[in-house]
């Protein structure tokens, strides 16, 4: 039997955008946190004394490139997970307020590189949903698809 690994609570409070068009989802390329190598919705963090709007602007230009210039809030909820990192049993609770984003101007980058700024996208693209597999989802991507009523396998 392995080691017992020290658990350690984590929280997650972000803001994110969804852009569906023509049975396509905007995802982007995750890289790095619990959800490393997985396919998510553009987002994050909600930083302090940030309203959730002005977190999804800055964060849709930082992870995709785009300025949100239309919006509406569609939904509020939260996912939980369990996840090793650094010798540790994270044991996550990642809540999400969600806008469908309804224009934006500029490209959508697909490709991006790691900084200071984007700290974990390798770019957005468009993504068949009936080609999508629910493994290849973030858990609060896949929570978000399938209250849309879309069933993935």
């Amino acid at each position: 039997m392995g080691k017992k690994l020290e658990k350690k609570e984590f929280r997650q409070y972000g803001a994110y955008g969804i852009i569906i068009k023509d049975d396509k989802i905007l995802l982007i390329k995750k890289n790095g946190g619990p959800y490393d190598g997985k396919l998510d919705l553009p987002g994050g963090t909600i930083e302090f004394h940030e309203k959730p709007e002005n977190t999804l602007k800055r964060e849709l230009l930082e992870e995709v490139g785009i300025v949100v210039k239309k919006f509406k809030l569609l939904d509020a909820d939260s996912v939980y997970f369990e996840w090793e990192f650094n010798n540790l049993l994270i044991d996550g609770h990642h809540v999400g307020i969600f806008y469908e984003v309804l224009e934006f101007e500029n490209n959508i980058q697909s490709s991006l590189n790691i900084d200071e700024v984007n700290d974990d996208s390798l770019g957005a693209e468009f993504y068949s949903i009936k080609k999508l597999n629910k493994t290849d989802l973030s858990l609060i991507a896949l929570l978000e698809l399938e209250k849309l009523g879309y069933k993935l396998k």
